[in-house]
């Protein structure tokens, strides 16, 4: 058996209880933990008191004077809109030419999380395709569709058309529970019309992906990468149904193979990657890091537009938003201590919810940022890939990553999504409109959690619902 932290061996036990005897049985008992001591810290010392519409947008306190004044610039680039080159802005100009959003802001409003486009046409809600065809790069990334690049760019600077335009559609999916109700789920599909440079490789791999929020990713970066990979069981060995797997991919800024950590299947090393490779796909302005634009075969004539300079935004900028993006601190939990979402934090760990998403964490020395070293962190990640299962595939192989797997999402500010965003959808694709439907789309290497939820009563139910939306 991996490594168990403390209070999991307990929760393991209960688990183990509840396959050996049902667990209508076992959970109709419910164990109610006591409040564990800093247990609303959700980020340690780099957490805020804030339930506020901009509670994903606060800096981690501690930081110091000269990187709090950074925090700040870094902050103005992300939400400022980047315009046409040339243009008198000249320190924000370069937009496109191809491009999904207009800002940083345009897919993280607040910092928060995309959403799926309620109605065909509406631009700029978070939400984009990744496009590849078999094979992978040099570097072992997923190979890029020949035309259209990696991703669908739905805007286009004056005098380029768009690459195309995404609709989406959903079938009800009706998941019955063990008490007898029956819960509509939604499965996506996807189309792209009016293509405006021919036809894509009839072999084209397409994954729908929504922004996540933004919200401690430097503590995440500083979590020591032994701590994760050890808690990794690709052949697993403790038979616990669950094998995470550990994502491997290129670090282009230090020029070799590292730990993935970050996006939807773990396929960025670093906060300065991720960044740097949204500036790029998703805004079209090229950084110190990835200095070209994605012209494909340049069926658009993307090179010959106008550009902002090379890189188009200045290193010292991308550094401060770098910054910026490291250092936003996460909101602490609400309701740590009512005895109901006490009562469902114990369901959540008696189903199995916590043998991926691992509640505990510590970070490291940052080697940046001192604010986020040594902390005590309740992400409830384990930041490895499982096998999801057929009902959340999207088929595209992403450097290690299977087209079934994802990385475990981080549940840190869960339950303010809607305050921020103003909506409430989950997972990949923004499928779940709720964190209940999020859990019944769970799969392979979590179906046994999923069916565990599904066979408690109304009342446990609502206690571990409650539970999430106290992250």
């Amino acid at each position: 058996m991996r490594n168990l932290l403390p209070g999991k061996l307990f929760a393991c036990v209960l688990f183990l209880l509840l396959v050996a005897t049902g667990c209508r049985a076992a959970a109709a008992r419910p164990v109610v933990l006591a409040p564990e001591p800093g247990e609303e810290l959700s980020g340690g010392q780099a957490t805020v008191f804030d339930t506020s519409p901009n509670a994903f947008s606060l800096p981690v306190p501690g930081l110091e004077r000269e990187q709090r004044l950074l925090f700040f610039v870094g902050n103005s680039f992300f939400n400022q809109n980047w315009v046409t080159a040339p243009a008198s802005t000249t320190a924000r100009d370069g937009l496109g030419p191809l491009f999904n959003a207009h800002s940083c802001a345009g897919c993280h409003f607040k910092d928060g999380r995309g959403r799926p486009p309620a109605a065909d046409g509406e631009l700029s809600t978070g939400f984009l395709l990744r496009l590849s065809v078999p094979g992978t790069t040099v570097s072992g990334a997923p190979q890029p569709e020949p035309v259209y690049g990696g991703q669908l760019q739905d805007q286009a600077i004056m005098g380029l058309a768009a690459e195309g335009a995404i609709s989406v559609a959903y079938e009800d999916v009706p998941f019955t529970l063990g008490d007898g109700t029956v819960i509509i789920l939604r499965r996506p599909a996807y189309a792209i019309k009016d293509l405006a440079y021919g036809d894509m490789a009839a072999e084209t791999m397409v994954s729908p992906r929504v922004a996540n929020q933004m919200l401690g990713m430097g503590l995440l970066e500083a979590v020591p990468e032994e701590g994760i990979v050890a808690a990794a069981d690709p052949d697993d060995r403790d038979g616990d149904g669950i094998s995470g797997r550990a994502n491997y991919v290129w670090d282009s800024l230090n020029e070799r193979v590292a730990l993935g950590r970050f996006g939807w299947k773990a396929n960025e090393p670093s906060v300065a990657q991720q960044t740097a490779g949204a500036f790029l796909g998703d805004i079209g302005i090229t950084t110190p890091l990835f200095a070209e634009n994605n012209c494909g075969d340049d069926a658009a004539g993307c090179r010959a537009a106008p550009n902002g300079g090379a890189p188009e935004i200045d290193p010292d900028d991308f550094d401060k938003v770098v910054l910026y993006a490291s250092s936003l601190a996460v909101p602490a939990r609400r309701g740590w201590d009512d005895p109901v979402v006490l009562q469902g934090k114990a369901l959540f760990n008696e189903i199995g919810c916590a043998g991926c998403h691992t509640p505990l964490l510590t970070t490291g020395v940052h080697p940046t940022i001192a604010a986020l070293s040594n902390q005590t962190i309740r992400p409830y990640t384990d930041l490895l890939l499982h096998d999801m299962g057929e009902g959340l595939a999207d088929g595209r192989p992403d450097f290690l990553a299977t087209g079934n797997e994802w990385r475990t999402p981080p549940l840190w500010g869960l339950g303010l999504i809607a305050t921020v965003n103003g909506h409430t959808n989950l997972l990949h694709d923004g499928r779940a409109r709720d964190a209940q439907e999020a859990i019944l789309w769970h799969g392979g290497e979590a179906e046994a959690a999923r069916d565990n939820f599904a066979r408690l009563d109304a009342g446990q139910r609502e206690a571990l619902l409650q539970f999430l939306n106290s992250q």
